[in-house]
């Protein structure tokens, strides 16, 4: 029988590259277009039909999830977003950061009350998309048990980000946004 040997991590050897923007703070208040996608372009989230996005039950938890966003990080505000099939866009406004630490707040699964939990420090962008993601994996992997399916990875490892620097990029980006159901079908897949 052959020893696995572990991987060691060697910097020269790794192609790992971060998306974010070198140097910058991703708590800093601003507006940040996300897009989150599915692992191999599934379609998890349901389907388009005459430009029209109909969520099934995952694309429903994808909407829920990404709505209470805002409960658990409370400085942030949504903007325009939609669920796709296999992706997400959507505008982020991290708002009255102050740098130190914040109190956050969840919601109980169970009774849905919410709780404060432990203060922290003022959220990073990838920290909100970290959080909606594994929230969304959770519950759709309830839905998968529940019918005795396997489900998967579900995200792609990674997100894309782009700093909305000026309103006329906001203005593209939510019009972006808005119109992407829409054009769907016309999109060479």
């Amino acid at each position: 029988m052959q020893k696995k040997h572990a991987m060691v991590y060697d910097p020269r050897k790794s192609n790992r590259k971060s998306m974010r923007m070198k140097g910058y703070d991703y708590s800093r208040e601003g507006l940040y277009f996300v897009t989150v996608c599915c692992q191999n372009k599934v379609h998890r989230f349901g389907e388009i039909e005459d430009g029209v996005m109909h969520l099934n039950v995952c694309g429903q938890i994808a909407h829920e999830e990404w709505i209470n966003l805002t409960e658990r990080f409370p400085h942030m505000e949504l903007d325009e977003f939609v669920i796709m099939p296999d992706h997400i866009h959507g505008i982020i406004s991290l708002t009255g950061l102050t740098g130190g630490a914040t109190l956050a707040v969840a919601r109980d699964r169970a009774t849905g009350a919410t709780v404060k939990v432990a203060p922290t420090m003022s959220p990073r962008l990838g920290d909100i998309v970290g959080a909606y993601k594994s929230l969304v994996t959770r519950g759709c992997l309830e839905i998968y048990k529940s019918e005795n399916r396997k489900m998967g990875k579900l995200w792609q490892r990674n997100y894309h980000d782009q700093i909305i620097r000026d309103e006329r990029a906001y203005h593209n980006i939510s019009n972006y946004i808005r119109e992407n159901p829409a054009k769907w079908d016309k999109q060479v897949r």
